[in-house]
């Protein structure tokens, strides 16, 4: 393998490290990783991944970006709002490191893709944000028998590990089995400090390098834990479960059949019924209804008027009483899911008959601010 002077004045730190060196390099841009979600976590990766020459880069992200990411997802600015995320990842990694190549794919990962585009590369990184698709990345991992780099945040923790390396541990070893429905909390309740994606994405970009250079000691069988409010640091050892991972690589067959959004996500009980209202219906009357906004306060855009009742989801109950059973009520949250969970809660516990949900969210307003 060639390098070109332009490589070797990039790379000219690492091939000083005797455990790099020229070797080393030559490693990393034969390596092929592909990274799965450019938000919080995947930014900071793919930036060191891109410097560090690793040669051939996936970026996988069906999500656009939205003002809320700047807080913490630096790849991006103001001007890239409502554009794909692997898209603009990908143009920003380019002006970084020209000498290599990076592959965006602006769709969903899921069960009928996910084979076929984890065996062309030779590590994943897991970036991801919800658990339906950490189970997924890990299944197909262990089916394809490639090496996974996995990291989470919570509000102010991380947590860092690798997965299925050299007959480790998987991520189920760790965590058997999916939350119970309705267990996972929203991201708009948690929220995240903004700098932690940055740290514990460079952690997993080091165990990605170390894993590709052959160098140190990964986190296989291990699970490092970091806060950020009190800088404390848990290393907990995690014991491979043998029958555990050969049920998993028994999933090949039925992979592309399996719902893990089904098993991870909030749930909504459709044998109890929500009316519905869209936003081209509401838009042609809304002086006629009182309003009852379940986002957080922070969250835009906001309706504004006389009419509004601004509750919380976690606090609906406990504040119910601001909420009139004589009048109609249209329920909205960004999306439309919040506000279908606060109409069974208040239908369900109080008695509430005259609630109706905004289909799609208040994002699908075209009057708001």
């Amino acid at each position: 393998m060639h390098f070109s002077k332009e490589e070797l004045n990039r790379y000219s730190r690492h091939l000083m490290l005797e455990e790099i060196g020229i070797e080393g390099q030559k490693k990393l841009k034969a390596a092929k990783v592909l990274v799965v979600g450019a938000g919080g976590l995947g930014c900071p990766v793919l930036q060191y991944l891109a410097a560090a020459g690793v040669g051939n880069i996936g970026i996988i992200d069906m999500d656009v970006i939205e003002e809320s990411n700047l807080q913490r997802q630096v790849l991006y600015g103001v001007k890239d709002v409502g554009k794909n995320k692997a898209t603009i990842a990908k143009e920003r990694l380019i002006k970084l490191n020209p000498l290599i190549e990076i592959t965006a794919y602006p769709f969903e990962l899921a069960t009928t893709n996910a084979l076929q585009l984890f065996k062309a590369y030779d590590l994943i990184i897991d970036g991801s944000d919800n658990f339906a698709t950490r189970y997924l990345v890990n299944d197909a991992s262990v089916i394809t028998g490639k090496p996974l780099v996995y990291g989470s945040i919570f509000r102010f923790e991380g947590q860092v590990s690798v997965f299925n390396y050299e007959n480790g541990p998987s991520y189920r070893c760790l965590y058997p089995d999916p939350p119970k429905q309705n267990e996972v909390p929203n991201c708009s309740e948690i929220g995240v400090l903004g700098v932690l994606p940055g740290i514990i994405g460079n952690l997993q970009a080091n165990e990605a390098l170390k894993i590709i250079l052959g160098i140190g000691e990964n986190l296989s069988g291990k699970l490092l834990v970091y806060n950020a409010l009190n800088f404390k640091n848990l290393l907990l050892n995690i014991q491979a479960d043998p029958n555990l991972i050969k049920k998993t690589k028994a999933l090949s067959a039925s992979f592309q059949h399996t719902n893990y959004k089904n098993s991870c996500s909030i749930q909504i009980d459709t044998s109890k019924p929500i009316k519905e209202i869209t936003s081209s219906e509401l838009s042609e009357n809304m002086d006629n209804y009182q309003f009852l906004d379940v986002r957080e306060i922070w969250e835009q855009p906001r309706l504004n008027g006389q009419n509004i009742i601004n509750i919380p989801l976690p606090r609906l109950l406990s504040s119910a009483d601001q909420i009139p059973k004589d009048e109609p009520v249209i329920v909205l949250c960004a999306k439309g899911i919040r506000s279908k969970i606060a109409i069974q809660q208040l239908q369900d516990q109080l008695g509430y008959t005259n609630l109706t949900n905004l289909t799609g969210g208040i994002k699908s307003l075209k009057t708001t601010d």
